[in-house]
């Protein structure tokens, strides 16, 4: 196994230089056999990296220990999936990884995309450099099948406890999936850029690009947060660790371009913006990949630590100054077609959304880097904990949750007052009447800043949910006066109509359920103590008794945990069961920690040792009002993403009477009555 990888990698590495080479070659010459050939190696590509990759996934299957990344991340008795997860687990395993991604990528691009061949193979060409530097990193720098010298041990060192849980198996593969597939988007707004690419067509294949490598990246985000949750045992989900502000970077860029790529496509405007905006992107997925693979950051996710970083660093200087390079040539094709009219307008909702991920973005950066910066400088390496993040990022994501509820209905160009009394007046008074209740039942802003934004959080939350349900309600029930259906059929119908407008509700309708979520950390409690056989321990509502203690010895793991009766009310509701593993292979321990999740509140136990001078097991509880609200979101998102991305229904012209169409929103309209392609 150990030559055929080799081998299979070293021909990837030839064929991508070819592909670059030979295409380069054919656009400038126009020759049209030389630039197919060029596409068939970008296709081989895939072929060689699928066999590297199968190699190493055969070799930890079949526990072959001379290789050394399979010594260092799996052993005998391994579950079968961790022994397939371990592809990624690692440094050179990931990166390998990395280039079967992106040779997939590359490999629909040049087998989807024959309606313009010359902007295709422009974004080949880009797509084979990128291939070129991860090739070069596997086969000189990072090798995944480099042999161990010497006497090859009986059996592997395992793979990391904290990698060994059920989502550790897909949020890697997801994460992955939306870093690498950043790279499509940005080939196709670099070919663009470098042809002077005539019209919008490109910014349409961008943005749907933009729009699956956004989807992969959230759906990675949330898997990640949620094995924080599930694994870490602190009781939450996020920390503003190094790593995951790396995966955050990106998704904001991503964000942006895709609210600002409207701007474009409906006015012309904003095309330096979001030029620069896909290259951040695209640029930010690179550098999180280093922060991930470098070291230069400490982190409970970096996995892997090595000295690949010189080799980041240039891939990144030289991407940098090829995107400055063709940017100063050929900015003039660039130029906007129109200037902003009014600040009450779309146009300025998305310009101030832009702004405030932007800023959101750097703030994120900045305190991810001034560790090392301020070691640079100063020789001290200075931390930057949550404290920072969450002062600047809470008040930005406020601001952010006002415009996703204001922005969507305000018109093109200019809104009258009278559109503004009727699109908001009835939500804001919801939201206000929420803010009451919630002060009357107990929320106190005047207290606490932590109780202030949660219940901000929540009346903002309640203003945009109201007015993306006013949105479908007014479009179904025009609908449905026509077809003689309910308001319900109506609203479905209205959707797949036009998939982006109303399957980017969903996603705001998604957000909304995961600031809610947020706004509940603000009542998190917890309580530790030691539990012997029968004891009880009171947390909130619930009783906590100990029934019982049990170990168990496995050929992976041993482990041992307690058995918990849950009471509330004086009736027995659950038993959990915290546990603590040490994993033989590795000798290290990790918790399991046990949940009780409903839509009010999690009961999070976690099982953290034994007291060494009493001899009696430690609990420790936690109690986190409405986390699952923040998965329920991540659900609504993803599905709103994949509907926004489906086509729109073709729909047979509706002439509704006049008196309807002023009584909705004339987008709405619109879209009930247009055949498909009117997306917004």
């Amino acid at each position: 196994m150990p030559q055929i990888g080799s081998f299979s990698l070293l021909l990837a590495l030839a064929l991508s230089v070819y592909a670059f080479g030979a295409g380069t070659i054919a656009l400038m010459r126009r020759n049209e056999i030389l630039g197919e050939t060029a596409r068939r190696a970008g296709i081989a590509i895939f072929v060689a990296v699928t066999a590297a990759s199968l190699a190493l996934v055969l070799a930890a299957f079949r526990n072959d220990f001379s290789v050394a990344y399979i010594l260092h991340h799996s052993n005998r008795d391994l579950p079968i999936q961790y022994k397939f997860a371990a592809l990624w687990s690692g440094q050179e395993g990931s990166l390998l990884f990395w280039c079967w991604l992106l040779a997939a990528y590359g490999l629909v691009l040049r087998l989807r995309h024959k309606v313009d061949t010359r902007l295709v193979a422009y974004a080949s060409v880009i797509i084979a450099a990128v291939q070129i530097f991860f090739l070069l990193l596997v086969n000189f720098a990072a090798h995944p099948f480099a042999t161990v010298s010497g006497t090859i041990p009986p059996d592997g060192n395992g793979l990391n406890p904290l990698l060994q849980y059920p989502e550790m198996v897909i949020h890697p593969p997801m994460l992955y999936l939306g870093y690498v597939g950043m790279t499509v988007p940005f080939a196709f707004a670099l070919a663009a850029l470098i042809m002077k690419y005539p019209g919008e067509k490109w910014i349409h294949i961008t943005r749907r690009w933009t729009m699956v490598g956004w989807a992969f990246l959230t759906c990675g985000i949330f898997l990640g947060a949620h094995w924080a949750y599930a694994v870490l045992g602190w009781g939450g989900y996020w920390g503003w660790d190094p790593v995951e502000n790396a995966s955050l970077l990106p998704w904001l860029t991503g964000t942006a371009f895709l609210h600002s790529v409207m701007m474009q496509e409906k006015r012309g405007m904003m095309k330096v913006w979001n030029m620069w905006l896909i290259f951040s992107t695209f640029l930010l997925s690179i550098f999180g990949t280093f922060l991930t693979r470098s070291g230069v950051v400490s982190s409970v996710h970096a996995f892997a630590q090595s000295g690949i970083g010189p080799w980041f660093v240039v891939f990144l200087a030289l991407t940098f100054a090829t995107c400055v390079f063709f940017f100063v040539k050929n900015r003039s094709h660039l130029k906007s077609e129109h200037k902003l009219e009014s600040l009450v307008s779309r146009e300025s909702s998305f310009l101030f959304n832009n702004v405030l991920l932007l800023v959101s973005c750097f703030a994120v950066l900045w305190g991810t880097l001034f560790p090392v910066l301020s070691e640079w400088v100063q020789g001290t390496k200075v931390t930057v904990g949550p404290p920072f993040f969450n002062r600047v990022n809470i008040p930005i994501a406020m601001f952010l949750l006002l415009l996703t509820g204001i922005g969507p209905l305000l018109a093109w160009r200019k809104t009258s007052m009278e559109s503004l009394r009727r699109n908001f007046l009835i939500p804001t008074i919801v939201a206000a009447l929420t803010a009451v209740a919630l002060i009357i039942g107990g929320m106190k802003p005047w207290q606490d800043s932590s109780v202030f934004f949660s219940l901000m959080g929540i009346t903002l939350s309640v203003l945009v949910a109201a007015t993306i349900f006013s949105e479908f309600w007014r479009g179904g029930r025009v609908i449905a006066r026509h077809n003689n259906s309910n308001v319900f059929a109506g609203m479905i119908q209205l959707t797949r109509r036009n998939t982006r407008r109303y399957g980017g509700y969903i996603v705001h309708l998604g957000v909304v359920l995961v600031i809610i979520g947020f706004a509940g950390s603000a009542f998190n409690s917890d309580r530790e103590q030691e539990l012997g056989f029968g004891d009880k321990m009171q947390i909130g509502s619930y009783t906590l008794v100990c029934r019982s203690y049990t170990q168990d010895d496995k050929p992976n793991y041993r482990s041992e945990w307690a058995i918990l009766d849950v009471f509330k009310g004086g009736k027995q509701v659950d038993t959990m069961f915290p546990e603590r593993r040490f994993y033989k292979a590795s000798e290290q321990t990790a918790t399991i920690v046990a949940n009780r999740s409903t839509l009010r509140e999690d009961l999070y136990l976690v099982y953290t040792g034994i007291n060494q001078d009493t001899g009696r097991p430690i609990i420790k509880a936690h109690l986190n009002p409405l986390v699952l609200w923040i998965w329920m979101g991540a659900h609504i998102l993803l599905i709103g993403t994949i509907i926004a991305l489906f086509p729109n229904m073709a729909a047979s012209s509706v002439a509704s009477p006049a008196r309807e169409r002023a009584a909705v929103p004339a987008d709405a309209v619109a879209s009930s009555t247009t055949t498909a392609g009117g997306d917004d």
